[in-house]
């Protein structure tokens, strides 16, 4: 169908015994159940990026670049390090431009304090890179949604702020995707 909407929820960790996937696995499963958009988790360890100006990455940030060609908007899970985000997210980020333009992204963000700066930082990155993010922003504590720091067990409020923050990644990535066309 032509309109249907293609989210990508991006996985922006990539270091070994991240619970990045455990998060990512939770959003796509409520996603799921919306039926208002395809979701598809897109895990950026997958693309082995090097980094940005490396002249021996041209198939991996290409092969990046064609991904997020495919999606009209983005919800980021995103890992809060020493109170930023990964280096690998940022890379990615900075690994595509054009790609990037006139689509709306959500943000579920984890750590000690929930995440709140990193995804302040990602905010400042996305609106370089004209991608709208939208208010609604899921929190996820360390200390109470995951069982020893490693097991990914969310409390029920953040059901509904997930869905709040889907909605609005549809519908500004539905009023988006014009521009974009």
């Amino acid at each position: 169908m032509a309109n249907e909407l293609k989210i990508g929820i991006i996985l922006g960790s990539t270091r070994p015994g991240r619970v990045s996937p455990q998060v990512g696995k939770w959003v796509k499963e409520i996603a799921d159940k919306r039926n208002d958009a395809t979701y598809e988790i897109v895990d950026i360890r997958t693309f082995n990026l090097p980094f940005l100006g490396d002249p021996d990455g041209e198939a991996q940030f290409n092969a990046w670049k064609e991904k997020l060609n495919t999606l009209d908007g983005f919800v980021f899970i995103v890992a809060e390090y020493n109170h930023s985000i990964t280096g690998a997210l940022k890379n990615a980020l900075d690994c595509a431009r054009d790609e990037w333009n006139n689509k709306a992204a959500g943000i579920v963000s984890y750590g000690s304090t929930g995440g709140a700066r990193a995804a302040e930082h990602l905010r400042g990155i996305l609106g370089e890179l004209s991608v709208a993010d939208v208010r609604i922003h899921p929190t996820l504590s360390l200390f109470l949604d995951f069982e020893n720091f490693t097991t990914f067990k969310p409390q029920a409020l953040h059901l509904d702020n997930v869905n709040i923050m889907l909605d609005q990644v549809n519908a500004w990535s539905r009023a988006l995707k014009p521009l974009r066309n």
